[in-house]
């Protein structure tokens, strides 16, 4: 993949942080069809004239952070710091593609590293993960990135096809093969030939169906119903899963030699909780898909980053994208994103289930913890949060190891979620009787 390349003066004004962009397109978007500028430059068309350029974005310095994309599709980004997580956040979301991936996570990266490796050769793929985590997203990535770009790519639901139906859809039928068959279809496997298919939650299948789908796989041909003879087809597969297939075939749900099939090489995608570097590109980049007005799109502040931060995500990327669309709404015209305009679909629980009932007080508008005095959804959620940490590291006499291990998370993972609160501005105190503060 080409990579991008910066003159000197552009490089001396946005160098830190395009460099650091630059680092990671060049492993996610293809380089080739986009130019960076500097837009307090004179414009005078694209670098190069032996390839198409599909995307401009232009940077600039200020005091305040800014994204606008054009009529024309060119995107300005404006950014205060450098060096800052919500500064990069924001580049490479302008820097991607509509169908292209958004990661900032070094496991992230790896993934779509290897990925891009598995991309050049034509063996099935098994993506592991929980629902929501861009399963879809990194099959098109394999596809995108192989010498089958240019073939179809299909994707297929398996859970959202009916049952009785999954076997025609799948392998096509002829006129008159069945009740209602007035005209034939050539099937999914048959529209995938020269491209790929993608079979996602494919532990949906039934057993009976798994046994077809895996002489399919086998022999590269397809049989339709009310056919006698097969058909070959040409196409690479692409099997995805939010259960645990192992255990599907110990339990008999799932055959063993079809998952041997898939299972070829697996990659598995963790959920957002535990990427939460991919958080910031990923909420920058709803941001700009569904803002009311892309002249004006409202950028997340560095107290919501850090609300987004704290929060679980049990739905994943398509809870994000939810926070985002009521955050968009409740922010109007606002230029900036804060906690207020932060609501989630469920509030996030850090301290386990199995601890006493009433351990926190109820909510007093003269709490400390409420810094605004209201009862707003998210500050509800944000201050609960902040009680349990604090009350936590208190119960411990503000030792982190033993808070940490109370909370069920890593000490590295308390002292971030520390950070991230003081940058919110919820005041975080030495525990009571403690000397020398948190430990």
């Amino acid at each position: 993949m080409a990579e991008l390349v910066f003159e000197t003066e552009f490089n001396r004004r946005h160098g830190p942080i395009a460099h650091r962009a630059a680092a990671i397109a060049g492993s996610l978007f293809d380089c080739s069809a986009m130019e960076l500028h500097d837009a307090d430059a004179p414009f005078t068309g694209t670098a190069s004239t032996s390839r198409v350029v599909k995307r401009i974005v232009r940077l600039a310095r200020g005091t305040q952070p800014a994204l606008v994309r054009s009529a024309s599709g060119t995107i300005d980004v404006t950014y205060a710091d450098p060096v800052s997580e919500a500064s990069l956040a924001m580049l490479l979301a302008a820097m991607a593609g509509p169908d292209e991936p958004i990661a900032a996570d070094p496991e992230s990266l790896s993934v779509f590293a290897l990925a891009d490796r598995l991309a050049k050769s034509d063996i099935p793929v098994l993506i592991n993960g929980p629902t929501g985590t861009g399963k879809e997203v990194l099959s098109r990535f394999i596809h995108a990135r192989s010498a089958r770009r240019d073939g179809p790519f299909i994707a297929v639901n398996c859970a959202a096809m009916p049952e009785t139906m999954l076997e025609a859809m799948l392998f096509g039928h002829q006129k008159g093969a069945f009740t209602g068959a007035t005209q034939a279809s050539e099937g999914f496997m048959r529209a995938a030939d020269g491209g790929t298919l993608l079979l996602d939650e494919i532990a949906e299948l039934p057993l009976a169906l798994q046994a077809k789908l895996l002489r399919a796989l086998q022999e590269q041909e397809v049989v339709p119903i009310g056919a006698s003879r097969p058909i070959k087809v040409d196409l690479r597969v692409i099997a995805c899963a939010n259960r645990d297939l192992p255990i599907e075939v110990a339990q008999g749900r799932f055959r063993a030699d079809l998952y041997y099939r898939l299972n070829v090489f697996p990659l598995t995608l963790r959920p957002l909780r535990e990427r939460a570097d991919d958080i910031a590109p990923l909420a920058f980049a709803m941001a700009l898909r569904h803002a009311p007005d892309p002249a004006g799109v409202p950028c997340l502040g560095n107290a919501a980053l850090a609300m987004l931060k704290l929060h679980a995500w049990p739905g994943n990327v398509r809870e994000l994208e939810n926070v985002l669309r009521r955050a968009l709404l409740l922010a109007q015209a606002k230029a900036i994103i804060t906690p207020e305009h932060i609501v989630f679909d469920s509030p996030a629980r850090l301290i386990p289930a199995t601890l006493p009932s009433g351990r926190f007080p109820p909510l007093d508008p003269a709490d400390p913890f409420d810094v605004e005095g209201t009862r707003k959804l998210s500050s509800i959620v944000q201050n609960s949060e902040a009680r349990a940490i604090v009350e936590t590291l208190e119960a411990c006499g503000g030792n982190r190891l033993r808070a940490a291990r109370e909370l069920g998370i890593s000490e590295r993972t308390l002292r971030y979620r520390l950070a991230s609160m003081r940058e919110a501005g919820i005041p975080i105190g030495p525990p009571r009787g403690a000397m020398g503060g948190l430990r």
